[in-house]
């Protein structure tokens, strides 16, 4: 039996008292959540999240209200472009990243998703710079809460004798919100939309609240590095990734079966096969079935999915395995998955 190139197998496993199923886990290879397709080889990033003329002097009552810093979300965005690109520039899929400073779009801010794109903007912005799709930061904005307490304490005086004082704390809660679309003008399609957000906590202390509030420190640098970590993210959607599942196997039936789980323990599963394949023709029908079963689960760990369906519908059809039933739509939609992933990898 021969390991699948595409599926990292780690094999970890759960010991189920007397029950006569274990559980093993296995890493497999998913297709990533957005499919860009292969004629796209030159991207270009667009950050929109800017508001227009039209709409600054509501973002700056906005500002005001959630004590924003003029520059939080300006900067945010910055870390928020910088962060796709790198990662977009670090993957072969492309030829080529570039960050379209001058792309001259604008939002209507107040942390509003905007209306897309019409598709004659997006062939010209594209066509102007020459890159085949358009990445844009479409939302970047900040909303900040600041609770204020304080409680009764003691402190040293001049003469050093206690005496009462009182400490004020602040807490700020900075909400970052983001959000992302991918413009195909080929196919005049928006292959992905999505938004996400991330709430940061800063807290400080001192004699009043204004001392409490300047206490607070690296707000703006945590709002940078969460700006960042979404373009890295929002890059990663295009990538495949790993995923742990886990999966059921039987333990009991036979001395074969339980040897079988002693070899699973210890790493050796295509040892384990040979006993269990050994069992598939015992004639005792309940026994057979689960030999059946676990014939299909190590063609699944050996990335063989085609062999595994076919042991795990022989299972149930003619053994009645219950459990290979749930197995086989199991394998089916991974399958149909596997399927997507391997358009994606040779794209």
């Amino acid at each position: 039996m021969k390991n699948s190139g595409i599926i990292l197998i780690a094999i970890s496993f759960y010991l189920v008292g007397c029950s006569s199923t274990n559980y093993l886990t296995m890493s497999v290879l998913e297709p990533a959540p957005v499919t860009v397709p292969s004629y796209i080889k030159k991207v270009g990033i667009v950050d929109r999240s800017l508001p227009t003329e039209e709409s600054k002097q509501y973002d700056k009552i906005d500002q005001a209200l959630t004590a924003e810093g003029k520059t939080l979300d300006i900067e945010g965005a910055r870390e928020a472009i910088r962060g796709i690109e790198n990662e977009l520039s670090g993957n072969e899929r492309f030829t080529s990243v570039v960050f379209l400073e001058d792309a001259g779009m604008r939002s209507p801010g107040m942390g509003v998703f905007p209306n897309p794109l019409s598709w004659d903007k997006v062939s010209s912005v594209c066509q102007k710079n020459k890159v085949d799709a358009l990445f844009t930061l479409e939302v970047f904005d900040t909303d900040t809460r600041i609770s204020y307490s304080n409680q009764p304490v003691t402190i040293k005086g001049p003469l050093g004798f206690d005496i009462p004082a009182v400490e004020h704390y602040a807490n700020v809660t900075t909400l970052v919100k983001t959000g992302w679309r991918i413009y195909d003008p080929q196919s005049k399609m928006i292959l992905d939309e999505y938004s996400t957000s991330n709430s940061i906590e800063n807290s400080g202390k001192g004699i009043n609240p204004a001392a409490a509030l300047s206490s607070i420190l690296g707000r703006k640098d945590a709002v940078k590095q969460v700006g960042y970590v979404a373009g890295q993210d929002y890059a990663y959607r295009i990538l495949p990734y790993k995923l742990r599942v886990s999966r059921k196997y039987y333990v009991r039936g036979t001395d074969n079966f339980k040897i079988a789980k002693r070899r699973a323990q210890t790493g050796d599963w295509d040892g384990a096969a040979v006993l269990w394949e050994k069992e598939t023709s015992n004639p005792k029908m309940k026994v057979a079935g689960r030999a059946y079963y676990n014939m299909a689960i190590i063609n699944e760990i050996n990335g063989n999915l085609d062999d595994a369906l076919e042991w795990a519908k022989k299972s149930y059809s003619d053994y009645k395995i219950k459990l290979a039933l749930d197995y086989v739509n199991i394998l089916e939609n991974r399958m149909y998955r596997n399927a997507k992933l391997q358009e994606q990898l040779t794209e």
